[in-house]
């Protein structure tokens, strides 16, 4: 229990002093003890029964759907905080990080970023165009116990160009349209992140072959100021 406090605590401190906010960073926390207690499967209306009757967390479902799909949580200051809180980030002198994207399928209309995604993984029961979000996501290679593990270092929603020029609800942050970014971009940006952070390695990256060319090597190498070869590169490797 020390160690989930000293790893929670810092986490709250991104949330604003306000009522809403001191709630907010509790309800936070509370969440992903939620995830880590062996209550029962990580959906979403089990984590709120769980913080119903494990925690005496008393908020009702709705809200909490609503607080589970927010899009002005502070992602930028809580992952910057989850980096420094890892131990030993590196393997054999070098962060691993897997990037890909994935999509994740919600029940609901207005949720941000959700579209009618096709899916190319799916099986002949299942709908090739699910309600889902589509995220572009980073996570840290790393043996955990003797098994590989990926843990989640940063990610992106993703909405086409067309979904954001038609200004739907769903695109929405504040009232406010979203910049539209490629999955490129997006991936760049992260990487580009977390290189800065971790400068003092290397760091490989595992993709697929969409994402695994120029198309994202360049931009990240020009940000970094890395040289153009993925070997001779210090804060950035290619497969």
């Amino acid at each position: 229990m020390f160690i989930l406090r000293d790893i929670l605590l810092p986490l709250q401190d991104h949330f604003s002093e306000t009522t809403l906010g001191r709630e907010r960073a509790s309800l936070f926390v509370y969440t992903i003890l939620s995830i880590i207690v062996p209550f029962t499967s990580s959906m979403t209306s089990n984590l709120w029964r769980c913080l119903d009757t494990l925690f005496g967390f008393e908020i009702k479902n709705k809200r909490f759907y609503t607080f589970i799909a927010s899009s002005t949580l502070p992602w930028a200051g809580l992952w910057k905080t989850i980096w420094e809180l890892i131990p030993s980030p590196e393997t054999d002198g070098r962060i691993l990080v897997a990037l890909d994207d994935s999509i994740i399928t919600k029940v609901g209309k207005n949720i941000f970023g959700c579209e009618a995604i096709f899916d190319h993984a799916a099986k002949s029961n299942q709908s090739k165009y699910p309600w889902a979000q589509n995220i572009v996501s980073v996570g840290l290679l790393k043996q955990v116990k003797g098994r590989w593990a990926c843990l989640f270092l940063d990610f992106r929603f993703y909405l086409p160009l067309k979904t954001i020029q038609a200004k739907k609800e769903i695109a929405t942050i504040r009232g406010e349209v979203v910049p539209f970014q490629t999955k490129m971009a997006q991936a760049a940006q992260m990487l580009i992140a977390i290189a800065e952070h971790f400068s003092t390695a290397p760091i490989l990256t595992v993709t697929d072959s969409w994402f695994g060319n120029n198309g994202l090597w360049k931009p990240v190498y020009k940000a970094t100021g890395a040289a153009m070869l993925p070997h001779e590169i210090p804060g950035l490797l290619s497969p």
